[in-house]
């Protein structure tokens, strides 16, 4: 079962829609405090998916402790404040974006090779809806950023070794092209079905 962490935003059941056109896993959506962290980790799930939504990501019920916990036992993919909750945890910083980018389309660079973007191309257009973003200049040691827009801004990064994904972008949008939002939904999901990260 997949778990998708709804921070209280209209974009979660976009991307629930989204991925329930691509895997036949079940997707279980659970508010961001409806479950403590150790909960969700003994609901032994095959991978969660952080939602976007409102706000700082330290502010968003146990996002945060939820990831600390479960990293290194299920792949994890966050969108958004998702993606940025997940620098916070490894120690990033999350500032105000040069310039507020609600709801407009921007063009991404892969910058690093990324199994979350194989068959995606190497520049695509993305939608983002952000006024916060990862500050670039104090990238957590264990995370590698994959792709930027094209003035440097973070839009993805990772944590290779134990499955931890971000994306600023938002890929179920329909103004993110089409074929690499469902791509990125698609090569998230074979990450879940093939991870040997097991919960003990």
């Amino acid at each position: 079962m997949l778990y998708l962490v709804d921070n209280y935003d209209s974009f979660t059941y976009n991307l629930y829609q989204l991925l329930g056109t691509i895997t036949q896993t079940e997707i279980k959506v659970i508010k961001n405090d409806e479950l403590t962290a150790a909960e969700l980790v003994a609901a032994n799930p095959d991978g969660v998916l952080f939602s976007p939504g409102p706000g700082r990501p330290e502010n968003a019920g146990n996002m945060q402790a939820q990831i600390t916990q479960l990293i290194g036992k299920v792949p994890i993919l966050g969108v958004c404040l998702g993606h940025q909750a997940i620098a916070n945890v490894y120690g990033g910083r999350i500032i105000n974006a040069p310039k507020l980018m609600h709801g407009k389309p921007d063009q991404i660079v892969q910058t690093s090779s990324s199994r979350l973007f194989e068959n995606c191309p190497a520049k695509f257009e993305g939608a983002r809806y952000h006024s916060l973003i990862v500050d670039a200049t104090v990238v957590p040691e264990e995370l590698t950023v994959t792709a930027t827009t094209m003035d440097g801004e973070i839009m993805a990064l990772e944590d290779t070794q134990n499955a931890v994904f971000g994306l600023q972008f938002h890929p179920e949008s329909i103004m993110t092209d089409p074929s690499v939002g469902r791509q990125l939904l698609e090569n998230f999901c074979g990450i879940c079905a093939d991870s040997k990260l097991k919960v003990n």
